[in-house]
C-alpha cells in the first residue's frame, strides 16, 4: 500500500495535479494507495489555532476567519475586488501570525520562509529532518500522517516535492516518519527534486532519510515498487482530495496534457538546460480526459498546468469543448492573431492565457530565441481583447541581452498595449546553473546553497539586478497605465484566482 503526500506550502488554491496523476494512474494498475493533500490541511488547522488575544488586525481576522473563508471561496462570480483583497490579507494575518511561535518562520498563503534554513542546502533540509519537531506544521503532521498510518500500514510513502516552498516541511516530515516508523519505505520525488538532481548535479541520497529519490515522472518508479512492470496509460483522479476546502471562488481542477515545451528553444530556460524531453498527451485523449473530470467534479475552471499549451491541443479544445471554462500558458503564435479562431477559442471556454511577451525589445526576443515578432505580439493582443478571451502578460527583465535601453522599450511598449492587457507578472532574470548560454558569460558565485538552481553572473551591459530592481519600483510601476494594470492582479493568489475577475 502507497501513501502519497503534498507538503506544505504552496498556494492553496487547487489540488495538486502531480499527486492526482500519481494516484489515478496507481489505482488503474490496481495498486492500492491513498492521497493527502496536507498543503491545504495544514494551512486550514494553523488558520483554525488563531489566538484573539493580540493587536486588533489579528483579532479582527481570528473574529472574521468563518467570513473570509466564504469570500475567497465564494460568491460566485462577479467578484468584488476590494472584499476579495481584504479577505484574502486577513487570512494571510492569520497564517503569518500562527508561525510566530516556530522561530525565525515567515508564512504566507504563497510561501514559507526560514531566516536561519536554507531550503538550497542540503545540510539545512537534513538538519530540519532531524529537528522536525520545531517545524509549524508539527503539530499537524503529527496527528494527521500517525492517524493515516494507523488506518491504512502503508509499505511506502511518497513525498511530491515540486517548490522550493515546500521543502523544509517535506524534510520535517520525512524526519517524523523516519524516526517514528522507520520500517516505512520513503520516496522523495516530484519537479524540484527532478531540478536539484539535472539542474544543480546532486547525487546524493540526502545520507539515507529517502530510501529512494525519483527523477522525473514517478509513475514507473512506484509501479516497479509494486511489481508492475509499466502502466498502460496515465491518468488523473482527484477522488482522494476535499475539493471543497480550496481556497478559491469555485473549484479549480488542475490538468496536465504535456510534460516539458513543445517550443524548447528559448535560451536560458530551465527546462531546456535539464534537458526535458517534451512529451505530449495526444490532444484528442487530452481533452476527453478533461471532459471526463469535468463531469465528475463539475469545476468552476480547468487549470491546464503545461508549460506551453500546444497549438494542437488549443485548436482540439475550441473544436470540443471540455465543459468548464478553462485557462492556461500559452506562446504568442500567429494562430492567436486570428480572429475567427480566438473567438473559437473563447465560445470553447478559454477565460484567459497567459502569455511570456517577456521583453518589448525585438533585439532581445531574437537573441534569446522566443521565436516572436513584436508586431505579431500586438495582434495577438488586439485579437484576444476583442473576443473576450483575457490576458495574463509576463514580462522579464536583467537578462543578457537586456540593457535599460532596451528595458525602457519594454516599459513603452506595455504603455501602449495596456488597455489590451488585463493583467501583469513583473519577473528578474535568474541564471540556470547549467545554462549552456551562461558558458559565454562570467558567472560568480552560485547563490547560497549546493542544490541551488540558478548562478550569480556579471551582466555584460552592468544592468545588474539592483538596478533593475531601482527601474521597476521607480519608474516601471509608476507608469499611470501599468499601475492601473497591476492593481487588478489578485494579491498572493495572483494568476490562479485572475480568471475568476474576468468571469461573468
Amino acid at each position: 500500500m502507497i501513501l502519497l503526500i503534498n507538503p506544505p506550502l504552496v498556494k492553496p488554491s487547487e489540488p495538486p495535479p502531480g499527486i492526482a496523476r500519481l494516484y489515478g494512474t496507481l489505482r488503474a494498475e490496481g495498486v492500492e494507495c491513498e492521497a493527502i493533500d496536507a498543503n491545504i490541511e495544514g494551512i486550514l488547522h494553523l488558520l483554525a489555532k488563531g489566538s484573539p488575544e493580540g493587536d486588533r488586525w489579528t483579532a479582527r481576522a481570528v473574529k472574521n476567519l468563518a467570513g473570509n473563508l466564504d469570500r475567497v471561496r465564494g460568491p460566485q462570480p462577479p467578484l468584488h475586488l476590494d472584499r476579495y483583497k481584504r479577505a484574502v490579507s486577513d487570512l494571510n494575518r492569520l497564517l503569518a501570525k500562527s508561525a510566530e511561535g516556530a522561530g525565525r518562520v515567515r508564512l504566507t498563503l504563497s510561501n514559507y520562509q526560514d531566516l536561519t534554513l536554507s531550503p538550497a542546502r542540503s545540510a539545512d533540509l537534513l538538519r530540519a529532518a532531524e529537528n522536525f519537531k520545531s517545524n509549524p506544521f508539527y503539530g499537524y503532521f503529527k496527528e494527521r500522517l500517525t492517524r493515516a498510518i494507523e488506518r491504512f500500514s502503508p509499505e511506502v510513502v511518497g513525498i511530491s516535492l515540486n517548490f522550493l516552498s515546500q521543502a523544509l516541511t517535506a524534510f520535517s516530515m520525512m524526519g517524523f516518519l523516519k524516526a517514528r516508523y522507520g520500517g516505512i519505505k520513503l520516496v522523495l520525488g516530484g519537479s524540484l527534486v527532478t531540478s536539484w538532481i539535472r539542474g544543480a548535479g546532486f547525487t546524493g541520497s540526502f545520507e539515507g532519510l529517502a530510501d529512494l529519490v525519483v527523477s522525473g515522472p514517478g509513475e514507473q518508479a512506484l509501479l516497479a515498487l509494486s511489481g508492475i512492470e509499466r502502466a498502460a496509460r496515465r491518468r488523473f483522479s482527484y477522488v482522494p482530495f476535499s475539493t471543497a476546502d480550496y481556497l478559491s471562488p469555485g473549484l479549480i481542477l488542475p490538468y496536465s496534457a504535456s510534460c516539458g515545451c513543445w517550443w524548447n528553444r528559448c535560451s536560458f530556460c530551465p527546462e531546456k538546460a535539464e534537458g526535458v524531453r517534451y512529451e505530449p498527451v495526444p490532444p484528442g485523449e487530452a481533452v476527453r480526459e478533461a471532459s471526463e473530470l469535468c463531469a465528475t467534479h463539475r469545476p468552476a475552471l480547468i487549470h491546464f498546468v503545461d508549460s506551453a499549451m500546444s497549438p494542437a491541443l488549443l485548436t482540439r479544445l475550441a473544436e470540443n469543448p471540455p465543459g468548464a471554462p478553462w485557462y492556461g500558458f500559452a506562446r504568442m503564435t500567429r494562430r492567436l492573431a486570428d480572429e475567427d479562431f480566438c473567438r473559437k477559442l473563447k465560445a470553447g471556454g478559454c477565460i484567459m492565457l497567459k502569455l511570456g511577451v517577456e521583453s518589448g525589445d525585438q533585439s532581445v526576443l531574437d537573441s534569446e530565441g522566443k521565436g516572436m515578432e513584436l508586431g505579431l505580439a500586438s495582434k495577438i493582443l488586439a485579437s484576444l481583447k476583442k473576443s473576450g478571451i483575457g490576458t495574463y502578460v509576463y514580462l522579464l527583465f536583467g537578462s543578457p541581452s537586456e540593457s535599460e535601453d532596451e528595458a525602457r522599450r519594454t516599459l513603452d511598449f506595455t504603455v501602449r498595449h495596456a488597455p489590451l492587457i488585463d493583467f501583469l507578472n513583473l519577473a528578474v532574470f535568474n541564471m540556470p546553473v547549467n545554462s549552456p548560454d551562461a558558458k559565454r558569460l562570467a558567472t560568480s558565485l552560485h547563490y547560497e546553497g549546493d542544490l541551488s538552481l540558478y548562478t550569480g553572473f556579471r551582466h555584460p551591459n552592468g544592468w545588474d539586478r539592483p538596478k533593475v530592481r531601482r527601474f521597476l519600483e521607480d519608474e516601471f510601476k509608476k507608469q499611470p497605465a501599468i499601475a492601473s494594470v497591476l492593481s487588478k492582479d489578485p494579491p498572493l493568489f495572483t494568476s490562479n484566482h485572475a480568471p475568476f475577475f474576468l468571469l461573468p
